[in-house]
């Protein structure tokens, strides 16, 4: 029976994730949600984390410490060699406030947003990792965004935006040395352009006015996607840098990489 856990569930992607593998007859779900108490809403087969604030420092060791509590186990099992732990951990939080030059940029937004997108991973797999809750096989998924790509960047979408696109950018970078560091350990990660989605988070940025001609897909059509895309994964794509629906909303894929760009794409850093 497969283990899912799914950081930032409550909304958006992360909650159509929880849905999409809590619909599967033998997949166990965990979602993580800011709340002390678990969100209302139709889906029991979810099991929440509570109280799990990934802006706040200690994120991981609440993590495995709220983990604990709901008897979910880590490390050895019965004093034999089977390891409970999760088979697929996403890590979806984020957070996009918008920034211009003639305005200047926004110190406090962009500590949240480097905090939400590139600092919290690293203390979170750590936590999980020395919990024993990932282990040989296991497959962490780390939502990143094109946006995050300096090649990709070009006068056709102009500057600005320093906060979340360059976040996006650590976070691909923690994401590959996070491979480096669990090659050994058989831990895959895999760095993710889920695609440009019809969100409160693009909504609430002003890029609702793009979703049509950037070819804005929902939540649960990325899931779908992303849950594939997972399925599929092994340790040769750990630490490398995908768009599992190509390029297809990338609007500068073709005017900085070229034409006849396949699917799924691998991303330029």
């Amino acid at each position: 029976m497969p283990n899912v856990l799914i950081i930032g569930a409550t909304r958006g992607l992360g909650a159509s994730l929880a849905n999409a593998y809590a619909s599967q007859p033998n997949t166990t779900v965990y979602g993580t949600t800011r709340a002390a108490t678990a969100p209302k809403g139709p889906d029991e087969k979810i099991a929440w984390v509570p109280n799990i604030d990934v802006s706040d420092s200690g994120v991981g060791k609440r993590l495995v410490n709220q983990l604990g509590s709901l008897g979910v186990a880590g490390g050895m099992v019965g004093g034999d060699s089977e390891v409970r732990g999760f088979d697929v951990v996403f890590i979806t939080a984020g957070y996009f406030a918008t920034e211009d030059f003639v305005e200047g940029p926004k110190w406090e937004e962009e500590v949240k947003m480097y905090t939400t997108s590139a600092i919290s991973p690293p203390f979170i797999v750590h936590s999980l990792t020395r919990a024993k809750y990932l282990t040989k096989g296991s497959k962490v998924l780390l939502i990143s965004s094109e946006s995050g790509s300096i090649t990709l960047r070009h006068e056709k979408e102009g500057g600005g935006n320093y906060g979340h696109h360059a976040s996006k950018a650590a976070l691909n970078m923690v994401g590959k040395l996070l491979s480096l560091d669990l090659k050994d350990e058989g831990v895959i990660i895999s760095i993710l352009h889920p695609g440009f989605m019809r969100t409160e988070m693009t909504a609430g940025v002003g890029f609702d006015k793009y979703w049509d001609d950037g070819g804005a897909v929902t939540p649960d059509e990325a899931a779908k996607t992303l849950i594939e895309w997972a399925e599929k994964l092994d340790m040769s794509k750990s630490g490398e840098y995908w768009a599992p629906r190509g390029p297809r909303d990338i609007g500068t894929a073709e005017v900085t990489i070229g034409k006849g760009l396949p699917t799924p794409l691998q991303l330029p850093w």
